[in-house]
Order: structure tokens, then C-alpha cells, then sequence
């Protein structure tokens, strides 16, 4: 029974090698992958205060959203990467802060925010594990900045005509930590943490600007296939 028993785990040990050392011709130079999983971001908000007219540290908070992440890449070394990310639009939601914390939502904007990013990954091509880091230029596209009734209030001029908004488009660096995981030759998991150094300007309609500092935390798990 006893050498059943290390028969068996042998086997095993054997199967586990062979994997890793299968997943590793799909690791190395010259690989195609794309993943696809889901991508929360949470900005970490540093927001400047309103510019007059309006109550003094009129200021603004912005919530997270979770979408769908799409992402494809290139192995251009059995270490060196290169990889798109890109997605669903996220919206999401502003809210008073400062002298006016507690009015509630004053907003919402939508951001498509495509990152190119040059990867290394550590260890050897035939690893099943694969930590890396990166480094991406991110372009923040802000689109559909709609207004609110509060904002309205907040901002009122005397003018009946309801306050919008909008906020500058900016390139942004966007350094990254992750580690993959092989599956098996062709599919792997993904795990992604990465900080967008991110400052804008709000323009509201009724002639008031607002600096802010948005720099996202994103976190994503992906499921890839490696071509």
C-alpha cells in the first residue's frame, strides 16, 4: 500500500512538471495572448477647491465602478512584454465635498482610460508563475459629464439654465505590479494592481473651474489565452 502510495504521488509530481514545462513554449518569445476579466477603479482624490464664485473649499469627491477589462499583448523577449489594455467606459459618480460634504451626488462623467504598457516578467518562460511589473501611458477620456441639480444650486449665478461641465482629457503614467498563473499550455489566470497618476481640470458652465487630482487605483482578475 505504502509504495502504491509514493507510486502515486510520483505520478503526480510528474503530471505537475509536465504542465509547467508544457505552459512554458506558450511563455516565451514571439507569443500572442488577450485576456478578459473585470477591472475595479477607486480614485484617491486630492481635490483643489472651486474657483469663485462659490462657498469657500467648495470641493469634490469621486466614487469607483467596476467594468469589463478586454487586454491583448506580445511577448517581444521571454522577459519583455507589451500589452493594451482597454474596456468598457466607466462612470462615475461625483460627489460635494469640502464646505459642501454631505449634499450628495453632483455629478457623473464617463472615462474610457486605454493603457499601453511595457512589461518584464520575472523568473523563466517555463514558469507556471509569472510575477511582473510595468509601466503605460494612459490617455483619460472623459465623455457624457452630466450635472446635477445640486450642482446647479452650488454653482448658481442667478441664471436658470441647469450647470454642466467638463473635464480635460490628459496622458497619464501608469506603473503596475501583477503575477499570471499558467493553467495549462494555452490559458492562464491574471491578477493586476496599477496606479494612474492622474490630474485634471473641471470647467463648469457657469464660468467656474475646479483642479483635481483623481490618481485611480485599479485592481483586475483576467482569464488569458496565449496564442
Amino acid at each position: 500500500m505504502k509504495k502504491s502510495f509514493e507510486g502515486a504521488l510520483k505520478v503526480l509530481a510528474l503530471a505537475v512538471a509536465m504542465s509547467i514545462s508544457a505552459a512554458a513554449s506558450a511563455q516565451s518569445a514571439g507569443t500572442w495572448f488577450a485576456k478578459a476579466g473585470v477591472n475595479k477603479i477607486t480614485p484617491k482624490v486630492d481635490s483643489g477647491a472651486m474657483s469663485a464664485p462659490a462657498l469657500p473649499n467648495t470641493k469634490a469627491d469621486v466614487g469607483s465602478d467596476t467594468e469589463v477589462l478586454f487586454a491583448g499583448g506580445y511577448m517581444l523577449t521571454d522577459n519583455i512584454s507589451t500589452e493594451l489594455d482597454l474596456g468598457w467606459p466607466y462612470t462615475h459618480e461625483f460627489f460635494g465635498d469640502g464646505s459642501i460634504k454631505g449634499s450628495g451626488k453632483i455629478g457623473t462623467a464617463e472615462v474610457l482610460p486605454p493603457t499601453l504598457f511595457i512589461q518584464y516578467r520575472f523568473l523563466e518562460a517555463k514558469s507556471a508563475f509569472r510575477p511582473y511589473v510595468g509601466l503605460g501611458l494612459t490617455y483619460a477620456y472623459f465623455r457624457k459629464e452630466t450635472g446635477s441639480g445640486k450642482l446647479t444650486a452650488i454653482t448658481n449665478t442667478g441664471s436658470a439654465t441647469p450647470t454642466t461641465f467638463t473635464l480635460d482629457n490628459k496622458v497619464a503614467l501608469t506603473p503596475q505590479i501583477g503575477v499570471t498563473y499558467a493553467i495549462n499550455d494555452k490559458w492562464f489566470l491574471d491578477g493586476v494592481v496599477t496606479k494612474t497618476f492622474l490630474k485634471t481640470t473641471t470647467h463648469f458652465s457657469s464660468g467656474q473651474t475646479l483642479d483635481i487630482k483623481l490618481d485611480p487605483v485599479a485592481i483586475s482578475l483576467a482569464v488569458g489565452y496565449k496564442f
